[in-house]
């Protein structure tokens, strides 16, 4: 197992809002306080629509939080800590893009793999896109993830299972702080998920990478070691207002 040289915390979010609104029908994703360190291993377990996915996408810096008291980001021991809401705020995309590339593995709920590109090449993209020479690290993802034969094939050729794995290589490759994985074993049996899940979270531990995971399964993953989050849901009187609040 890879080691860090110690934990410190990658995110710090205090009173960060996000709210939406279509047809009358209102959700609104509050989290009080998160703190996130370096090498944890952290799970977001709920129901389909109780906000998971929209604190995926704020912590992978693709969704925009509606209010924010404090939202940092620190992906490095020893530098300066990003406030992510005054680049929000000041319109840096660059910035929040490039953090992302450099720092972040995203695996979806569908893979979302590249058809017209093979499983070599898919898992290779994420050091394609960085620039970074081929030096094993492919092979030795897919020797692990139990896919080495299957390095030729497009991913219409794999089964589900597979192209889960090659999704998990794909996020791994280019060696992030943060890997976030949206219900990543939801298409699998349950067997499969297991196998697939303890697969991936090895491989985190192996990258010292800190994983976010979120699932409507706790059973699944609750004997893998994982820091649940603490996340109450509630709804007002005719369903106008879902409000979930998520802290740890």
């Amino acid at each position: 197992m890879a080691t860090g040289s110690g934990h410190y915390p990658i995110y710090l979010l205090h009173d960060v809002v996000k709210k939406r609104e279509a047809k009358g029908v209102a959700f609104r994703l509050k989290v009080p306080s998160l703190r996130i360190d370096r090498g944890e291993k952290i799970a977001l377990i709920g129901e389909s629509g109780s906000g998971k996915s929209t604190l995926l996408d704020m912590l992978a810096f693709v969704l925009q939080p509606s209010a924010v008291g404090a939202f940092r980001f620190r992906p490095e021991e020893g530098e300066d800590a990003l406030d992510l809401d005054a680049s929000w705020q000041r319109g840096n995309l660059n910035i929040l893009g490039d953090m992302r590339k450099r720092h972040i593995g995203y695996v979806m709920q569908t893979g979302g793999l590249l058809p017209y590109l093979s499983v070599h090449d898919n898992i290779n993209l994420s050091r394609s896109v960085l620039g970074l020479r081929l030096d094993g690290t492919v092979e030795h993802l897919a020797e692990m993830l139990g896919i080495a034969d299957q390095l030729k094939k497009r991913p219409d050729a794999l089964s589900t299972g597979e192209r889960q794995r090659v999704a998990i290589g794909r996020a791994l490759a280019h060696r992030p702080a943060i890997v976030i994985a949206d219900e990543p074993t939801a298409s699998l049996d349950p067997y499969a998920a297991q196998n697939v899940m303890s697969l991936f979270l090895g491989l985190a531990d192996e990258f010292n990478s800190t994983v976010i995971l979120a699932s409507h399964a706790w059973y699944h993953i609750k004997s893998l070691g994982l820091r649940r989050l603490a996340h109450r849901t509630t709804r007002s009187k005719g369903s106008k207002l879902t409000e979930t609040v998520v802290s740890g």
